[in-house]
């Protein structure tokens, strides 16, 4: 055995330097962020109430209100030893981007003091001619604009020697298009209230006077020793390791999924949460997840755009904490091929400004006909856009994950449990009674049943579940901001909500009468999107292509949804994306998923060029010399088959990774002669990836055979299980 290969792990309190503090969470929940809090102690109590009518009424910031915050937040932050701020973005990259500005300011006699202005709080300019824009604009036109999101506070970001004021923004062109995740899903929030208040209204409440969705992004991730790491070179550049072999445990016992946790583990996820609590994120459930040394963290639930704020952050502080216990954090979707991938399931649900939640069954008829109203609202918005909710999912890594019998499959579906569908199902057979306070559907008993919070059983398999007053969207990938998705979602059940208020407006009397009417018509109509068995199964595709619903398996397949034209016309319809910038991404996504398969194939067969042919060739020497040697001095090769047939293996492995790799070649080559990116997009998913997979096969077979102290990778079973 290689020993070299080993980890070194560290001592224990070598990377738990914090758990002896024992101060409750309580007492520092939130310190680094320029919340309610800072903002009372900082600011002038007109200013204050001034802020909170700008953040929850949309009115107007004014130059003399900027320039106060700004002087507030930046005393604030220099207490808290900020050198630097930044406007802190979300770009089409996936990941966040920020540019630091010092606080310093020359003054005439050559002395210089920290200050911060208005204009610098509301508005930045960092270059954009490296970020994704679909072709909105020209490499050489550089500028871009970052504009402040108040409705998000902003904090305090530590690394190293450095501390910076972070400030949570919009990012847009010059020429004004969007470039960024979070104005779109900032317009969805909109487009959500709206809709959803003119249904409200339509049902009688006229009490609301504010509606917003609220997100729990569950964030599953892998982590193993840093040695390991930083030995793959595919796990390094891509994310995910493009060869190894299924080692002989893996998932198998199910031995690791609520496990205890190990200490090593522990001590990294208390120095992360300690982080995370600072931050203001509400980290609450920690667990083993069912892949070894797969994990997961959740939060509570928070306001739509705060949340996916958090989800970036918190994924930021994962895999800074990771490096500082000699870890790395692995957030690809499948970093292992043979074992469960990472996702983030995205639990949504809607809330108003009196306390409620929407999707919460209540204890009166009243309470129970607004609950199956923007229940159907939802299930409707599934059924119409599922193609573009599965474009939102669509990724290169996340392909490897969707169906893989771990994940939701492509085909996106809602399951409801029994006791909700049972009761639609009444309503669809005419079981409803006139709508008053006493009665409002005949199952037998006086009433529509009090339905509990977790009325129904978990389907692991389904894409979309109800799981007790939110609905929980799991085909979201591990590493992709939650943003896109919960814009799609949210301008989806916008659409939904109008439309369901348009119905039972344009219906006489009873508006409970006519919501149960407008309920069952909706219901038959929906149904085919409803599913409540595996949808691992291939008797649920060949029923769902008879159902009607789109299976997208690939994201060349899944992007083409984006461009269709009820997707562009729901998305600027409710001003989310004008078409122009629908397209861009479409572009975008294109391009990112060839490169992002261009990277793989190269370091795919720089591994095996550099690293397992290399191997092989020395593994097949020494068995060839050993059956040379062995004859000369037995003169019996009747004894020395065993060793022809290795022999032969090993040959043939390596001739299949030769040829492997020239097919790959020309395959790529024809894919650069493709100029369109959608177009070649597509030609790599049909003619490339295939050719990586039937490649991975011969290399992985080569694992079983070449000797432990010549394979060169750390192998499947050393990183999970050594750790």
């Amino acid at each position: 055995m290689n020993k070299k290969r080993y980890p070194t792990i560290p001592i224990e309190r070598e990377y738990s330097a914090s758990c002896e503090k024992d101060t409750p969470v309580s007492k520092y929940f939130g310190e680094d962020t320029f919340g309610l809090v800072a903002w009372q102690q900082k600011l002038p109590e007109h200013v204050y109430k001034k802020m909170m009518e700008i953040i929850h009424q949309g009115r107007l910031l004014d130059v003399d209100t900027a320039n106060v915050v700004a002087h507030g937040m930046k005393e604030w932050a220099i207490e808290k030893g900020a050198t630097h701020f930044c406007h802190w973005f979300q770009p089409m990259t996936g990941a966040t981007a920020e540019k630091h500005d010092s606080f310093i300011e020359l003054l005439p006699d050559g002395a210089c003091i920290e200050r911060f202005s208005g204009r610098q709080l509301v508005q930045g300019e960092p270059d954009a001619s490296s970020f994704p824009s679909g072709g909105i604009r020209s490499t050489f036109e550089a500028r871009g604009y970052t504009a402040w999101d108040p409705s998000s506070p902003a904090f305090i970001l530590k690394s190293g020697l450095g501390t910076t004021l972070c400030i949570p923004s919009v990012y847009i062109a010059y020429s004004g298009e969007v470039l960024d995740y979070k104005t779109p899903l900032l317009r969805s929030l909109e487009a959500l209230n709206k809709s959803g208040i003119k249904l409200l209204r339509a049902l009688g409440n006229q009490t609301v006077r504010k509606l917003y969705a609220t997100i729990g992004a569950e964030q599953e991730y892998f982590l193993i020793d840093q040695d390991y790491y930083y030995k793959r070179q595919d796990l390094l550049l891509t994310g995910r390791t493009l060869l190894g072999a299924t080692p002989p445990k893996g998932q198998q016992l199910e031995d690791h999924y609520f496990g205890s946790i190990r200490k090593r583990v522990l001590s990294f996820m208390h120095d992360a949460e300690e982080e995370l609590y600072r931050l203001g994120i509400p980290a609450k459930t920690r667990h083993n997840e069912v892949a070894p040394c797969q994990f997961e963290i959740a939060p509570l639930y928070e306001e739509a755009n705060l949340a996916c704020d958090h989800n970036q952050l918190l994924m930021e502080v994962l895999k800074k904490t990771a490096v500082q216990h000699k870890l790395a954090l692995l957030l690809h979707e499948k970093p292992f091929a043979g074992i469960n991938g990472s996702g983030k399931h995205l639990n949504w649900s809607l809330a108003d400004d009196t306390g409620n939640n929407l999707l919460n069954p209540g204890a009166t008829p009243q309470d129970n006909v607004q609950f199956l109203v923007f229940l159907v609202a939802f299930v409707r918005a599934i059924h119409s856009h599922a193609g573009l909710l599965r474009a939102a999912v669509a990724s290169a890594g996340n392909d490897h994950r969707l169906g893989a019998n771990e994940a939701p499959p492509a085909i996106i579906s809602v399951f409801l449990g029994d006791q909700l569908t049972r009761i639609l199902d009444d309503i669809e057979r005419g079981k409803a009674t006139i709508a008053d306070d006493q009665a409002i559907i005949d199952l037998g008993i006086s009433k529509l049943p009090v339905l509990s919070r977790d009325n129904a059983d978990r389907n692991r398999t389904a894409p979309v579940a109800f799981t007790g007053a939110k609905f929980e969207f799991r085909a979201v990938g591990s590493s992709q901001s939650v943003s896109w998705p919960a814009a799609i979602l949210n301008t989806a059940v916008a659409e939904s909500l109008e439309y369901l208020a348009e119905k039972i407006k344009a219906r006489t009397g009873n508006s409970n009468q006519a919501a149960m009417e407008v309920i069952r018509e909706e219901y038959r109509r929906i149904k085919p999107v409803l599913f409540m068995g595996d949808c691992y199964s291939a008797e649920w595709e060949r029923e769902a292509e008879r159902r009607g619903l789109p299976n997208n398996k690939t994201s060349p397949q899944a992007f083409a949804e984006l461009v269709k034209p009820e997707s562009l016309k729901l998305l600027e319809r409710f001003g989310v994306l004008s078409n122009v910038e629908i397209k861009s991404r479409y572009r975008i996504k294109s391009e990112h998923y060839c490169m992002e398969l261009g990277i793989e194939v190269a370091c795919l067969a720089d591994m095996l060029r550099t690293q397992i042919l290399p191997a092989a060739i020395k593994q097949q020497n020494s068995v060839a010399v050993s059956i040379s040697n062995a004859q000369n001095v037995l003169q019996t090769p009747e004894l020395f088959s065993t060793q022809r047939a290795l022999l032969a293996e090993i040959s043939g492995r390596i001739m299949e990774i030769q040829q492997g790799l020239e097919k790959i070649k020309a395959k790529q080559k024809e894919a650069g002669a493709i100029a369109n990116d959608v177009n070649r997009s597509g030609f790599i998913c049909r003619e490339v990836k295939p050719l990586m997979g039937d490649i991975r096969k011969s290399s992985d077979a080569l694992e079983a055979v070449v000797g432990d102290e010549i394979w060169p990778l750390p192998k499947y079973w050393e990183m999970l299980f050594i750790n």
